[in-house]
């Protein structure tokens, strides 16, 4: 006995994994393109923090979106000053002003920070077995690079949230392994 699809079944196993498909790729975050480094003029390039600084001739990628936000976001936490003459350059974009690296706040990809969207919002931030909230004050420019607007350090990575050190100390993590940690995080 020979078994037939109707074209009703057809058409839904299409339409459904079309759909699928769209989903997954709408999730997908490219490059969006690639900086080329120049070296920084002498003493230019804080390197507060272990920051990078561009090197001659290497190749940097751009982002201009990130990975999808959900109830629990997978990120890397980075250590960042939002004090004036630290690695963070200028006033945070939110605000125009400073922060203190005892308060807690972060600087987020581009495609988190979303136009200003989650300026001056709290997030919660998951990591070591603890919670911390901490409010959105900057951008970490997925976009650009290289130049002394950004203090001649390479574009952000497309998954980072940039943290003061109030949020590494509450998050129990010991100085000495300050510097990157795997995180989740989401919208407070």
């Amino acid at each position: 006995m020979k078994k037939y699809i109707s074209s009703a079944s057809f058409f839904l196993l299409v339409l459904l994994f079309t759909s699928n498909w769209l989903s997954i790729e709408a999730q997908t975050c490219k490059p969006s393109g690639k900086i080329r480094g120049k070296t920084p003029p002498p003493g230019q390039c804080n390197r507060d923090h272990d920051s990078d600084c561009c090197k001659q001739g290497d190749v940097y990628t751009t982002y201009k979106c990130s990975p999808r936000v959900s109830g629990r976001t997978k990120a890397t936490l980075t250590l960042n000053g939002f004090e004036k003459g630290a690695d963070g350059g200028a006033p945070s974009e939110c605000d125009n002003q400073y922060h203190s690296d005892n308060t807690p706040v972060v600087a987020l990809s581009t495609g988190w920070f979303n136009n200003m969207k989650r300026c001056l919002h709290n997030i919660t931030i998951f990591g070591n077995g603890r919670s911390v909230n901490a409010m959105v004050v900057d951008e970490c420019d997925s976009t650009m690079g290289c130049d002394s607007d950004h203090d001649y350090q390479p574009p952000c990575r497309n998954n980072i949230v940039d943290a003061s050190k109030a949020v590494w100390k509450a998050l129990k993590v010991p100085e000495d392994n300050w510097g990157e940690l795997d995180i989740y995080w989401t919208d407070a």
